[in-house]
């Protein structure tokens, strides 16, 4: 399979995210791990998917120049977009239960951009799924918060969690994407590759 065929090429992949990792591997994809601390800032202006494709580039770009020939860089970045808002990753317990009242009986967007980077060129591609939760008790809420401390996730909610089995009514789109990486896009752009 897709395995076999990316030989030649060296994929690696610039995230901490133990989510995305485990994606890469469920694809049965080999790969490596490269990190770079990045400061993640964007342009105030941006909005939505905007935000998501100049953060995904923004991180490849941390490796510009280092790249051999034969290798394949992968950056991706997602964010819950709600009310005309980003919701990133909550600071604390306080910032985790008021992004996620906010979005209790609600729809939300999750945008996810992934980056692929190789000495030469760099190829941008992204998604968006729209979820829907239901009307959620503060009691609910809290519990999450508590019990599961959502503080590395953006919009502060696991969707393969507890929370989104208890909370989420409606998925229209990738629910991969949800758990911050399309990966039926990213396996389809690898394709074709070779």
């Amino acid at each position: 399979m897709l395995k076999d065929k990316l030989k030649k090429y060296t994929l690696i992949l610039a995230s901490g995210s133990p989510r995305r990792q485990q994606f890469f591997k469920d694809l049965d994809l080999d790969f490596e791990i490269r990190l770079k601390e990045i400061e993640e800032v964007y342009p105030p202006e941006l909005k939505a998917v905007e935000i998501t494709d100049y953060l995904a580039e923004l991180k490849a770009n941390a490796f510009e120049g280092q790249l051999n020939p034969n290798e394949i860089l992968i950056t991706s970045d997602t964010i819950v977009w709600h009310k005309e808002k980003a919701l990133g990753k909550p600071k604390n317990a306080q910032e985790a239960f008021e992004m996620i009242k906010s979005m209790s009986d609600n729809t939300h967007e999750v945008f996810t951009s992934v980056c692929f980077k190789t000495d030469s060129a760099s190829t941008l591609i992204n998604d968006v799924t729209k979820v829907t939760f239901k009307d959620l008790s503060d009691e609910a809420i809290l519990y999450y918060i508590e019990n599961y401390k959502p503080y590395d996730k953006a919009g502060a909610y696991g969707i393969q969690e507890w929370f989104g089995f208890m909370a989420v009514t409606k998925v229209e789109g990738s629910y991969t994407n949800v758990m911050g990486l399309p990966t039926a896009k990213v396996y389809e752009y690898l394709s074709t590759l070779v």
